[in-house]
This record gives C-alpha cells, sequence and structure tokens, in this order.
C-alpha cells in the first residue's frame, strides 16, 4: 500500500488513489489509467519493437506501461503534468529525429532524462535558491527554515517518487528552479537537492544534528573540503 499522507505525494493523491484502487481491481494499469480519461495508456505490447519509446509516445499520442510502480507513478505524473510532459517528450521526439537512436543520446537527450526520472521543481524566495545554489546546507534548512513555508518543491521524477515509497535521508533530487518550459536543459541546469531535508517531509530532519552528515549533505565542489555532491539516484 502507498502512503498518501506523503508530503511529495500531495500534488498525485487524488488521482493516485482513484488508480490505485482501479489498478487492483482490474490487475490492468493500462486500464485504470484510462479511467481518468486526460491521456490515452496503452500496454508496452501495443508498442513496435523497433520504434523508440518516445518516438512512439509522440507519434501516436499514447504512453505504454508495464504493470509496475515505476510506470505506475510516470502514469500519474502524466496525468497531472501533461504539458511538462509532452513539452519532454517533444524534445527527445525532435532530437531523436535529427540524431537517431545510434551513439550517445546526446546533452539535451540526457537532461531531458534526468529531469523526467529524478526531477523536482523549486519555487522558492531568492534566499533559498541562493543557499541551494551555493549548496549552504545549514543556511538553506536551518537558519532559513521559516522561509521554507513560501516555498513550493514538486516531484515530476517517477523513479525519484518510486524511490520515496522507502524513504532514505540520501535521496537526491535533480532540482530545477527555472521553468521548466523555457530552461536550456542541455546545459544541464540542475541543482542536488537532499529532498529528506525539506522541512516538514520527514520527521527526523527536526532532530539535531540531522544535516551535520557530511556523507549526505556535501559541500560544492571546489570548497575547503573538495568534496563533491552525494547524489543518490
Amino acid at each position: 500500500m502507498i502512503d498518501w499522507s506523503a508530503p511529495w505525494l500531495a500534488p498525485y493523491r487524488a488521482i493516485g488513489e482513484r488508480v490505485e484502487a482501479a489498478w487492483q481491481r482490474s490487475g490492468s494499469l493500462a486500464d485504470a489509467l484510462n479511467r481518468e480519461g486526460t491521456m490515452r495508456f496503452v500496454t508496452h505490447a501495443a508498442m513496435p519493437a523497433a520504434e523508440p519509446y518516445e518516438a512512439f509516445v509522440h507519434r501516436s499520442g499514447s504512453v505504454p506501461v508495464h504493470d509496475k510502480l515505476h510506470d505506475f507513478f510516470n502514469g500519474l505524473v502524466w496525468l497531472v503534468h501533461p504539458l511538462l510532459k509532452r513539452h519532454l517528450n517533444g524534445l527527445q521526439a525532435q532530437a531523436l529525429a535529427r540524431d537517431g537512436v545510434a551513439g550517445q543520446r546526446g546533452a539535451l537527450r540526457d537532461a531531458v532524462t534526468v529531469l523526467d526520472e529524478n526531477g523536482a521543481l523549486l519555487q522558492a524566495p531568492p534566499a533559498l535558491l541562493a543557499a541551494l545554489a551555493a549548496r549552504d546546507w545549514q543556511r538553506l534548512f536551518v537558519e532559513l527554515r521559516p522561509l521554507w513555508r513560501e516555498a513550493t518543491l514538486t516531484v515530476v521524477g517517477h523513479a525519484l517518487l518510486e524511490k520515496l515509497l522507502q524513504p532514505r535521508k540520501p535521496i537526491t533530487a535533480h532540482v530545477l528552479v527555472d521553468p521548466p518550459l523555457t530552461a536550456d536543459l542541455a546545459s544541464k541546469p540542475f541543482r542536488p537537492l537532499p529532498v529528506l531535508g525539506v522541512p516538514g517531509w520527514w520527521l527526523a530532519n527536526e532532530q539535531p544534528g540531522f544535516y551535520d552528515d557530511a556523507a549526505v549533505f556535501r559541500r560544492a565542489q571546489g570548497d575547503s573540503t573538495g568534496r563533491k555532491p552525494s547524489i543518490d539516484r
């Protein structure tokens, strides 16, 4: 069972509870998602074996799904954030049409995949964004803690949502603070954010010393420690 009271699931709860119940009754995730009526979902068997997933979605307007939690969360993001998902899919399809599937997928497709799988969107006061950019975790989460009441963090990565079913301190999102429909994604403008450090998201982060864990809350590369940020993917 999914704990729908988790803060990161708030945008998906209403639809998610209905889809989960319908999936349990029918045994078909595609049928359960299609009951919501805003997208068309099909089983993976409906997709031609030789056609890339992103190209099929763009051409057909249909999203293939397996009967598993990873695809369940992907379906929910499609239902709740259709403009974002269509935009990301369009970028993937354009790159495939231009470059084909051979060789490396390139900077843009790689960045789109990162956002699609492990991304989150953050709207926050400038002081919080500056602390995040500096990876000044004590300032971000302790000194500026009251400012989080003015912030909105939305998880859009379906793999990230799946990982959060079993919360662990190192789980880290690739956060985008620019509007996702206009951001230069090829430059990978993401900020690492250990999401369970967000005030109100996990009871453990209210304990003294929570943010002193240098294995998770690492300083930016090039600081006095020389350590790179930890990203649990």
